[in-house]
């Protein structure tokens, strides 16, 4: 006996169309990143990566910023991530040829 071939009415099938393209939507929308700027770096990152080359610890950054020292933690390790380093010295010198830092920062 062969399968019987489900017949759905013209409402049913519209309504399924309607859904499909409300999540195709809601997926093309999550795809576009949020906060962050066409260059890769949020505009905190920026602000913590300005104060690591001014030469500031952790702490320093946490207490200027009114935010914890683990938030400064995870945001240094976010940046070296997204830049591909391991430690300070190579976090600034990738910032330096990818033009997040100006050429003469260490002069300010």
């Amino acid at each position: 006996m062969a399968p019987r071939k489900q017949v759905r009415s013209k409402k049913t099938a519209k309504s399924i169309k309607a859904a499909r393209a409300t999540k195709k939507a809601k997926s093309i929308k999550s795809t576009k990143p949020t906060g962050k700027r066409s260059d890769g770096l949020t505009p905190r990152q920026k602000e913590i990566l300005k104060l690591v080359s001014q030469g500031n610890t952790n702490r320093d950054i946490a207490r200027r910023l009114a935010i914890s020292v683990r938030t400064v933690e995870v945001h240094r390790f976010n940046l070296m991530r997204r830049l591909k380093v391991r430690n300070v010295a190579q976090l600034l010198r990738q910032a330096l040829q990818q033009g997040f830092l100006p050429k003469n920062f260490a002069f300010k």
